[in-house]
């Protein structure tokens, strides 16, 4: 027995059926099923909610250090100083007796 659907009020006249419990609805009341493409379900217990495994992966955070320390301890002790005159220190973790000078090695921290 065909049901009256009264679309007075709709944005359009038409009349569709709901893809998921068969049911005549106005077609205005239809809505994209959000999980599957191409469904047309009405709002009255057909449509799901989004799936949460369907949206895409998060995004991992970037955690850098803002000032990451050596490995290797750069503690200065008075054995490793190297001074070349008043004004500038060097820094040397081999002794007292390797100079930038003696060995070739100018790549120092100069302060």
């Amino acid at each position: 027995m065909p049901i009256f659907l009264d679309t007075t009020g709709y944005s359009s006249l038409a009349i569709a059926i709901c893809d998921r419990c068969r049911m005549k609805r106005a077609y205005s009341i239809l809505m994209n099923d959000p999980n599957f493409a191409g469904l047309r379900v009405c709002n009255e217990g057909c449509a799901d909610q989004k799936d949460p495994y369907r949206l895409p992966a998060r995004k991992t955070e970037r955690i850098n250090l803002r000032f990451p320390r050596p490995d290797v301890s750069i503690a200065a002790i008075q054995n490793n100083i190297v001074t070349n005159n008043q004004q500038s220190v060097i820094l040397s973790t081999e002794g007292n007796t390797q100079t930038p000078e003696n060995n070739g090695n100018l790549d120092g921290i100069a302060i």
